[in-house]
């Protein structure tokens, strides 16, 4: 009895370790005659066992199912958490450069679809996404000695943005002359003179002004407002000459997408985070001006986040070619950006920065030749084929006047002998005034009399010739 006891004890255990959630009471064997208990705890053994690895089972399989949604579930909380960034980061600065969004999501792999996607999703959030786009990038003329001097605003030229540009407002504060401004950079046309002449009455405001106007603008003072743009038109052009040496647009044009992006930082502008309004406008002008050259500068439109990259790799592709005396392939390319783009990638960007030619294009030094005249038309006739298909038309017009008028009549109005206008059967019966069913018949019996060897046989040189 001593050792039944302590075999339904150590059952009692077993159950108790595998099946922590039943009740001690149904745990534990109930007491029977004779050899009865011994059988009735093999039983529950083996029932403990086959839970107990069923159990196994069931949780080893579900540990490796949350592998995956883990990973799905990071995956969508990274791109969330990069949009929160996005937007608080916003808030902080005012503004969001297009390079800070591609870096930040360059993690994701995601496509152009994706990325644009993103845009919008930003500019749901009210966030104004500006695109650093470069002026040396943009503008194919700008020499190579210039780009080093620092004229074509690249990245490392907005190092010291802030010196700059208050040396730069400083310097127009002292220009009286307003044309000066384009002297030697730009042509300056009567309508340009007399808007750098009309906008040179309007004084440069002092330092402590700025912060007046912009608790005033607000209030909602319209006046304030405008006297702030007013007396900024003058950065607007000192911005825009820098864009207007490759001809991509005319002057008049990018300084005036340049004071639509002086007007939306007068609106955003936040005095109380102490930065000058200079400084602050310049982001925006630059970034209205370089997306006005995007969307419009180009006949086939190129997204402003895909002229980024094309930027980029326009500035590895000029690097290399200082380094190695050529033009470098497309997997130097991707090597040197570090597997940003994949070679078929860059071949794929290459095609699509090509800039379209005109077909009237002027060849040669007397300019007397256009390119059209030396690129060949595959689709057109030749002499040869033009000559054959007038030979064809005389034959079949000499033989089908062995016809009757209107078996005549109907295959030319069937096969638009005259016009190059096919009709239908239904169209023909109603010409002549009879059923469709009559028009086929009638059709048919002419065929068939083109088809004799005697007629056949004149119009077979052009068919074997074909």
């Amino acid at each position: 009895m001593a050792k039944k006891k302590i075999d339904e004890e150590a059952v009692a255990k077993d159950v108790e370790a595998t099946q922590p959630a039943r009740s001690k009471v149904a745990q534990t064997p109930k007491i029977k005659k004779g050899g009865e208990v011994k059988k009735d705890a093999k039983v529950k053994k083996e029932k403990v066992k086959a839970k107990t690895s069923k159990k196994i089972d069931k949780v080893s399989d579900e540990e490796e199912e949350p592998v995956i949604i883990v990973d799905e579930e990071e995956e969508i909380e990274s791109l969330e958490t990069i949009k929160k960034r996005l937007v608080k980061t916003f808030k902080e600065r005012g503004f969001i450069d297009m390079s800070e969004v591609l870096d930040e999501t360059s993690h994701l792999d995601l496509s152009d679809a994706d990325v644009e996607d993103l845009i919008v999703f930003l500019k749901s959030k009210g966030v104004d996404v500006i695109s650093d786009i470069d002026a040396e990038a943009e503008i194919d003329d700008i020499p190579e000695e210039e780009i080093a001097k620092g004229d074509s605003l690249v990245d490392e030229d907005l190092i010291d943005e802030e010196e700059v540009v208050d040396e730069e407002v400083e310097a127009l504060a002292e220009i009286d002359d307003l044309s000066k401004l384009a002297t030697g950079e730009v042509k300056v046309n009567d309508s340009v003179k007399m808007y750098l002449k009309e906008i040179g009455r309007v004084d440069l405001l002092r330092p402590e002004e700025e912060p007046i106007l912009a608790k005033r603008i607000l209030e909602g003072d319209m006046a304030a407002k405008n006297e702030l743009i007013n007396a900024n038109l003058r950065l607007v052009i000192n911005i825009a000459k820098h864009y207007s040496r490759g001809k991509a647009m005319d002057f008049l044009d990018l300084i005036q997408e340049g004071n639509l992006g002086l007007m939306k930082a007068v609106d955003k502008f936040d005095y109380t985070k102490g930065f000058k309004f200079s400084t602050y406008a310049t982001w925006w002008i630059r970034q209205s001006i370089a997306r006005a050259i995007a969307d419009q500068a180009r006949t086939i439109r190129i997204p402003v986040h895909m002229v980024e990259t094309i930027n980029k790799m326009k500035r590895v592709q000029r690097q290399l070619v200082q380094r190695f005396g050529r033009e470098p392939t497309a997997e130097e390319i991707s090597e040197e950006l570090e597997g940003f783009l994949s070679p078929e990638r860059i071949r794929e960007i290459q095609r699509i920065a090509l800039d379209p030619v005109s077909l009237e294009s002027p060849i040669g030094e007397e300019e007397d030749s256009h390119l059209g005249d030396f690129i060949e038309d595959k689709e057109a006739e030749t002499p040869v084929e033009f000559t054959t298909k007038s030979l064809l038309k005389d034959e079949l017009y000499e033989v089908m006047k062995d016809l009757t008028d209107r078996e005549e009549r109907v295959l030319r109005l069937r096969y638009g002998l005259d016009d190059n206008r096919p009709r239908t059967l239904e169209e023909v019966g109603r010409e002549f005034g009879v059923t469709r069913e009559r028009i086929r018949q009638i059709e048919a019996k002419a065929i068939r009399k083109l088809r004799h060897p005697t007629r056949a046989k004149r119009l077979g040189d052009f068919r074997d010739s074909r």
